[in-house]
């Protein structure tokens, strides 16, 4: 089999498998994005926990099969089964929840609220203050879905919390042999990188769906977001404009003679 051949075999193994994927990835996928503060849970159980290192795996996953660069840095879904394996084994805590604390606490609400009064008086009716509050209160959401994580893991005692993981696990597929497996799975043809102009379609018309659903919410239509993306004012300026003076004739010998020197006519 030549490699070309061999590469659209890949490409379609890589579909198949997504296609088997995919209604999973679309529940894990929203299910990211409202613990990152879409969304304020009400409640963080050990099995969320479990759910959202899974989804994340999942996420990964996704990437993987259709090859999207960088997306296995952005998800990191081997860390999070070595993260469950270790939580299994010596029901070590402290590395997922340091896990937790990396990819839910990034939150800079001074320098944030710092932009919001600047927003007020700089730039009035425009939109870009909205946004900025929005945009807080998403980190305020995703602060507090923290907190909930970490009040649930602190207010059980070890062998509560080891009794729930292994449950939660169970319930997802991550059981130790389980993981084992997923692990050698990543690192098969199947989920190598292999760029494809199918597999970049079929990954950007999937995203721009989970963007439409974005641009559902209130305050997010195009045009309504900030300043930025305000209609031109017409007509546009040009990006450079320079006046040059009326043209003036310098063939006279007068002119640019600094030393007053003597030239011959050509004509003579």
């Amino acid at each position: 089999m030549t490699d070309m051949a061999l590469g659209q075999e890949v490409v379609r193994q890589k579909l198949a498998a997504f296609e088997e994927l995919r209604p999973e990835f679309e529940q894990c996928f929203r299910f990211v994005q409202e613990a990152h503060g879409q969304k304020r849970f009400v409640s963080c159980s050990v099995g969320d926990i479990v759910y959202y290192l899974h989804a994340r795996w999942i996420c990964d996953c996704k990437g993987y099969l259709l090859s999207v660069p960088h997306s296995h840095k952005i998800y990191e879904g081997r860390r999070g089964l070595e993260l469950l394996r270790e939580w299994q084994t010596d029901s070590n805590s402290a590395n997922v929840i340091a896990f937790l604390q990396r990819k839910l606490d990034t939150l800079p609400y001074a320098a944030l609220t710092r932009q919001i009064e600047q927003g007020r008086l700089r730039h009035q009716n425009d939109g870009l203050e909205r946004r900025l509050l929005h945009g807080r209160t998403i980190l305020l959401n995703r602060g507090f879905n923290l907190l909930l994580a970490l009040d649930t893991l602190f207010s059980l005692s070890r062998e509560e919390l080891a009794a729930e993981v292994h449950a939660a696990c169970e319930r997802y597929g991550h059981l130790l042999e389980q993981i084992e497996l997923q692990l050698a799975l990543l690192d098969t043809p199947l989920y190598s990188y292999v760029p494809h102009q199918v597999l970049a379609c079929l990954n950007m018309t999937l995203m721009n769906r989970f963007g439409s659903d974005v641009l559902a919410q209130e305050g997010n239509a195009p045009g309504e977001r900030s300043w930025r993306v305000l209609p031109a004012k017409e007509p546009l300026a040009p990006p450079a404009e320079h006046l040059f003076p009326a043209y003036q004739d310098l063939t006279q010998t007068g002119h640019n003679n600094i030393m007053h020197h003597r030239f011959n006519s050509p004509t003579s």
